[in-house]
C-alpha cells in the first residue's frame, strides 16, 4: 500500500456547489508524464484525507476521466477512461453508508451493484481491468459516477436530496470551491464524520 508522505504535495478537494463536479470529464488521449503526475497527485491527496478510499480527478478540479481506489483491501489502483461493467443476469444490490469527500461530514444510506468489474487504461496507455465486490464495488461505481458529473446524493429522491443540500448550504465550508484536506476545517469536518 503506498502511503501519502509528509511533504508531499495534495491538490485541494473541490466541494459541492464546485461546478467542474458536474461536468462529464473528457477521456484521455495521450498518456506522458502529465498523465502520470495526475495519478501521483490523485494518490497523494487521497491518501492525505484518512478516510478516503478513491478519488476522481474532478474532485480536485481536473475534467481528465480518471480515479484512484485503495479500499484498504490490499489492492490499490487507478484507471485511466474507465468503463463499468455488471454481469448480464443476476445483479444483486447491496445497501449502505456511503459519503464523498467533496460533501465532507455527509453520508446517506446509498444502493449500489453489490460486484463489478471496471475497465480502462494504465498510464501508458495498456489495457487493464479490477473486480469488486462490496465496497471495492461501490467505490467503482461512485468514482465513475463523478467522472460522468453524478453525485452520490443524484440517486436519492428529490425530498431527501434537497435535505442533505439544505444542511450542506448551513455548513461552514458551503460557498467554497475548494478546500486543502489538511487545513483545520477539513481535519474538524473529518472528525466529525
Amino acid at each position: 500500500m503506498r502511503l501519502h508522505l509528509p511533504g508531499r504535495k495534495c491538490e485541494p478537494i473541490t466541494l459541492w456547489g464546485n461546478p467542474v463536479l458536474r461536468q462529464v470529464a473528457t477521456p484521455v488521449t495521450v498518456f506522458d508524464r502529465d498523465i502520470k503526475k495526475l495519478v501521483d497527485q490523485l494518490f497523494d491527496t487521497m491518501y492525505a484525507i484518512d478516510i478516503g478510499v478513491g478519488l476522481a480527478a474532478n474532485q480536485i478540479g481536473r475534467t481528465d476521466r480518471v480515479f484512484v481506489f485503495d479500499c484498504r483491501d490490499d489492492v490499490e489502483g487507478y484507471v485511466i477512461n474507465p468503463v463499468i461493467e455488471f454481469a448480464a443476469t443476476g445483479t444483486t444490490e447491496q445497501i449502505g453508508v456511503e459519503g464523498c469527500l467533496s460533501l465532507p461530514g455527509e453520508e446517506l444510506v446509498t444502493t449500489r451493484i453489490e460486484a463489478c468489474t471496471v475497465r480502462g487504461q494504465d498510464v501508458r496507455g495498456n489495457d487493464i481491468s479490477y473486480e469488486g465486490t462490496g465496497l471495492r464495488s461501490r467505490c467503482f461505481q461512485h468514482e465513475v459516477d463523478h467522472l460522468n458529473g453524478t453525485l452520490y446524493i443524484d440517486h436519492h429522491p428529490d425530498d431527501v436530496r434537497g435535505e442533505l443540500e439544505n444542511k450542506m448550504r448551513g455548513e461552514e465550508w458551503f460557498g467554497q470551491h475548494s478546500i486543502d484536506p489538511r487545513s483545520k476545517l477539513y481535519r474538524s469536518i473529518q472528525d466529525l464524520a
